[in-house]
């Protein structure tokens, strides 16, 4: 049986429409982040793992979930905002991992998990997080949140870090007027200027 050329277009015509639909379809439902792998928990050392805002301290054994990813970035991304001192010595770890310095209590500085951070594309930009209280804050990215990685020096001995988590020094707290004896996990909205 021989088709027209008219046929063949018109089916044509109507895989590419189908193909086209089914793509616009993928691309609008929101991406999922899914977990990368698991990571052993080492006990550390003594006098490692510093708790001044209390941190949480990797256990023997016990594995933690990591992530590549962190949900996607849209104009209220939710997030969870964390404590975190970026000053020598703190709960931070290392120098901050875009400037490879150290950063006071007083600026308005931030982590984001892996995901977010973005192989360092995320490096000193500018970020507005909105509190639940109406208050709002510009503050400055300067390190990653490690999502893929923990429980070493390098991390001070600390998990990894959730996939949705902008961590943040005491001075963005003080932005959004969260009394500091209320300071650690507060639910947020952030976006990029």
């Amino acid at each position: 049986m021989r088709r027209s050329p008219a046929a063949i277009s018109i089916l044509l015509f109507t895989l590419v429409t189908a193909s086209c639909l089914l793509d616009l379809e993928a691309e609008a439902k929101p991406q999922t982040c899914l977990p990368s792998g698991k990571l052993r928990g080492r006990k550390p050392p003594a006098k490692k793992c510093n708790q001044i805002h209390n941190s949480d301290c990797c256990v023997e054994g016990k594995l933690y979930t990591t992530y590549e990813c962190s949900p996607p970035i849209t104009e209220q991304t939710k997030a969870v905002l964390t404590l975190n001192s970026f000053e020598k010595g703190q709960d931070g770890g290392g120098a901050s991992e875009c400037d490879n310095k150290f950063h006071g209590d007083g600026e308005r500085v931030v982590a984001l998990s892996s995901g977010w951070f973005d192989h360092r594309k995320s490096c000193l930009q500018r970020i507005k997080i909105t509190a639940g209280n109406g208050r709002s804050v510009v503050a400055k990215v300067v390190d990653e949140c490690d999502s893929t990685e923990g429980c070493d020096e390098e991390h001070d001995y600390q998990p990894p870090c959730p996939n949705n988590v902008v961590d943040a020094s005491p001075a963005v707290w003080d932005a959004l007027g969260v009394p500091s004896g209320e300071q650690g996990d507060l639910k947020v909205t952030w976006s990029f200027l």
